[in-house]
């Protein structure tokens, strides 16, 4: 790089820190959730969004089970004060919803965040400024005491407002930049609010700590929110919130870390959407305890429609590598992928297992609405035997013999490398049956008759190049009959190594037949056939096989 001496380190330290977070290994519940994603989401869109989408946004969170929404800050601009007004006067929160607005710690923006909030029955009032030391220094050029005012007046502001107008909302302060700020500064601060509002377990405030900027590893944000846990005043009345960007990709870290410290709520957005590289995302922090057993309290059983309505209000795209929710999470190309996936999936059925343990897969795509034959098994010039094997069983019925799979995976592989695309699921049946299925060539058999005295006979009429030849055969069964017949006239050259029938397919009530000959060429080809008698599905796939053979297998 070209000059690493000109960055310092801009976070301290919380100096000998207890650190009884690292004696945890999972968290044990799920923290409150608190969506910020129509305010602090919205202003990081290019094109913010209109009354109509916030309100679709607004309904989709309310189904997905948040019961605190930060719905923006009122006093900003006319749309977030009328969007917030639509709310209160249409009579669409609901009664165990508490909506969230945010205000800075100056008088008329107080004032006016809280005319928005008339005849709302249940809201937190957000208030914030800046702590940081360089914000200190180069926005504010205020000292410790100047910066602690502020909140404080903004506070006792708070209590008067309150006061006159008989609410009863409740109260949060944010420290921003918490994460550039002196931890004693930062405990500083927010007991001085916590003393202007004296909150009691009945009426908690919250102490919401944001990574504003990611300035340091996780562990360190872990030391600051356990010391801050362990020195606020009033800590049986306070509800300890974060608030992580993911400016260094680590906000899913800091939060977990930060529950494991101590704090009990979470501010962050679907799919992570915020300012710069975002905030942290929800989905995948409440998916990460899911997956390990712990009720999220959040419902993202319909993954497809989330992101749907995200993309339509946000203009933004979800990543088709997003955990949980982007298109290609689940899928798997890599053979040796497939193949585990499929062998997994078979041992939970054979096990009955209740426990979710199936390789490359940490939770049910099924639980967030993927479909494994959609989303799951997915055919490249990189997938394997196993994985498209899976895929003609799963969809289709064909349950091919363990040799006869790795074939037709070469076979489906070497299309998707020559077309260089996916392949569809119907497209690799396509393939199969063109290939091995009642596949025509060289022979065409017109008609077979059979008869059983005095020993298995077999009269064929099969076309060759045009011409019609009456053939007959006999055998020690209907099979052995038409090889007989068709090597003595047509002097061929081969055995039949397997025959197996399964059951019938999901496409019908036929029962498909798989032979494999191997030909004088030292080689074997395999062939299927299908029909509604066995005699003549393995009719057809010998003839598939033979014909398959003189092609030299293509």
């Amino acid at each position: 790089m070209i000059n690493t001496s000109k960055y310092t380190r801009q976070f301290f330290p919380v100096k000998n820190p207890t650190r009884r977070w690292v004696e945890k290994n999972y968290i044990e519940k799920a923290p409150t959730w608190c969506s910020v994603d129509l305010r602090d989401g919205n202003q990081s869109l290019i094109i913010p969004m209109s009354l109509d989408e916030k309100l679709d946004f607004f309904k989709l969170l309310v189904k997905l089970g948040f019961k605190e929404i930060e719905v923006g800050f009122p006093a900003a601009s006319e749309t977030e004060y009328t969007f917030l007004r639509t709310l209160i006067e249409n009579d669409l929160i609901p009664d165990d919803v508490t909506v969230q607005v945010l205000t800075q710690s100056r008088e008329h923006i107080i004032r006016k965040t809280f005319e928005a909030l008339k005849g709302c029955k249940n809201a937190i009032v957000h208030l914030y400024n800046s702590t940081s030391l360089i914000q200190r220094e180069q926005v504010f050029r205020k000292s410790k005491e100047e910066i602690v005012k502020i909140a404080t007046d903004g506070a006792e502001l708070f209590n008067r407002i309150a006061s006159d107008t008989r609410t009863d909302y409740r109260f949060e302060y944010s420290p921003e930049s918490f994460t550039g700020t002196e931890p004693e500064f930062a405990l500083e601060i927010c007991n001085a609010v916590l003393d202007v509002w004296k909150p009691t377990p009945e009426r908690k405030a919250i102490i919401n700590l944001p990574v504003t900027v990611e300035l340091s590893s996780p562990h360190v944000y872990a030391d600051q929110v356990e010391y801050m846990c362990d020195h606020l005043k009033y800590r049986d009345s306070v509800v300890v919130s974060l608030h992580p960007h993911n400016d260094r990709g680590c906000a899913v870290a800091d939060s977990e870390l930060g529950i494991l410290a101590g704090a009990e709520r979470i501010e962050g957005t679907l799919f992570g959407n915020g300012e710069r590289t975002g905030n942290v995302d929800i989905i995948t922090l409440a998916l990460n305890l899911y997956m390990q057993g712990v009720e999220p309290n959040l419902d993202f059983t319909n993954m497809p429609e989330i992101a749907e309505l995200y993309e339509r209000v946000t203009r933004m795209k979800v990543y088709e590598r997003q955990p949980y929710a982007g298109k290609l999470v689940f899928a798997a190309f890599s053979g040796s992928h497939q193949d585990a996936i499929a062998k997994g999936m078979k041992w939970r059925e054979e096990k009955k297992c209740a426990a979710w343990t199936v390789p490359y897969l940490p939770i049910d795509p099924e639980d967030v609405g993927r479909k494994y034959e959609a989303d799951v098994i997915r055919i490249n010039s990189q997938s394997g035997k196993g994985g498209i094997g899976y895929l003609l069983e799963k969809n289709f019925g064909y349950i091919l013999p363990a040799k006869m799979r790795e074939e037709v995976g070469y076979t489906v592989k070497s299309v998707s490398d020559r077309l260089h695309s996916e392949l569809s699921a119907n497209e690799v049946l396509d393939v199969f049956k063109r290939t091995y299925l009642n596949a025509g060539g060289y022979f065409s058999l017109k008609n077979c008759r059979f008869e059983s005295s005095p020993e298995n006979s077999a009269v064929l009429t099969v076309e060759v190049e045009g011409k019609i030849h009456q053939v007959h055969g006999y055998g020690c069964s209907c099979l052995d009959a038409v090889c007989d017949a068709m090597r003595k006239r047509f002097k061929l050259d081969f055995s039949v190594l397997l025959c197996e029938k399964q059951p019938h397919t999901k496409e019908s009530e036929k029962s498909p037949v798989y032979i494999c000959i191997a030909m004088k060429d030292g080689r074997n080809y395999w062939g299927a056939g299908i029909e509604t008698d066995e005699a003549g599905a393995q009719e057809n796939a010998l003839f598939s096989a033979l014909n398959r053979g003189l092609k030299g297998g293509t």
